[in-house]
């Protein structure tokens, strides 16, 4: 069983730091749970281009407003507390944060800990991925 608290992990190398958001990994691959959680906060007025082509991403907003557009097709969604968006085409995406946006997010395959985003917006591939 894993028990952490998200207070706890803050205050280790789970917590990521970026230009406009930061994460702490509550569960990442060596947790050999299938997935990574992450609690995730976008800091308010800011906007980020992503896309994971590497990973799957499902996101829950805990709180704050902002907005989630699809770069293939310009649709822009609104984004509040009980807002769940899933990237199952590993959608190229713009997220602004209107307010400060609390999100819980879980990617697979699992993110090992310290990615950020690459020049193209995604975190790397797991190089033990295709190893076995």
């Amino acid at each position: 069983m894993i028990v952490r608290t998200l207070a706890e992990a803050e205050k280790t190398d789970r917590r990521v730091t970026s230009e406009t958001w930061e994460s702490t990994r509550l569960l990442l691959k060596d947790d050999q749970m299938g997935f990574s959680f992450h609690i995730t906060t976008i800091y308010a007025g800011t906007t980020t281009e992503m896309w994971y082509r590497n990973h799957l991403e499902a996101v829950y907003c805990i709180s704050g407003e902002g907005e989630i557009e699809s770069i293939a097709d310009g649709k822009v969604y609104p984004i509040a507390p009980g807002t769940i968006y899933g990237l199952d085409k590993h959608d190229k995406h713009i997220l602004r944060a209107k307010t400060e946006l609390k999100l819980a997010c879980a990617f697979n395959p699992p993110v090992t800990g310290q990615e950020v985003h690459d020049e193209t917006g995604a975190y790397p591939a797991d190089p033990d991925a295709n190893a076995a």
